[in-house]
């Protein structure tokens, strides 16, 4: 099947189009300069390619590999969408293959300060003019 007859069936889809019904994207302008900014990669069979051009066509069976928010992403193209409806319509897309996310506890404070070890308080204050004064 050419490229051609592909998309004339609507078996293809462009991948900026193709992230954003999936909803990875909020908008396809973020979907695209994401694609051309090199940061997706694409699997079709044993041929493993970047993905520079928003418009790259995608089609059901391809292995899209992309690293957004810390986080690795690896979808599986179910299908092409037709639009961009509720989130349970765009996870029938794609199956996600993605590594589970890794729970850490919670990122301790930099620095906590003990009540008043900190900037001086009113009392310490005057207690230190009083001090000055009496030089």
């Amino acid at each position: 099947m050419s490229v051609e007859s592909a998309e004339a069936e609507g078996t293809t889809q462009r991948l900026d189009r193709w992230l954003w019904f999936a909803r990875f994207f909020k908008t396809r302008t973020l979907a695209a300069k994401f694609v051309s900014d090199g940061n997706v990669r694409i699997t079709r069979g044993d041929n493993t390619q970047r993905a520079d051009k928003a418009a790259t066509a995608i089609r059901p069976g391809d292995i899209i590999v992309f690293t957004r928010n810390d986080r690795t992403r690896i979808v599986t193209v179910l299908k092409c969408g037709n639009r961009r409806g509720p989130a349970t319509e765009a996870q029938e897309l794609y199956d996600d293959q993605s590594p589970p996310v890794i729970k850490t506890e919670a990122t301790p404070v930099p620095f906590e300060r003990e009540k008043g070890t900190g900037r001086p308080t009113k009392k310490d204050r005057r207690a230190i003019s009083a001090l000055r004064a009496q030089d």
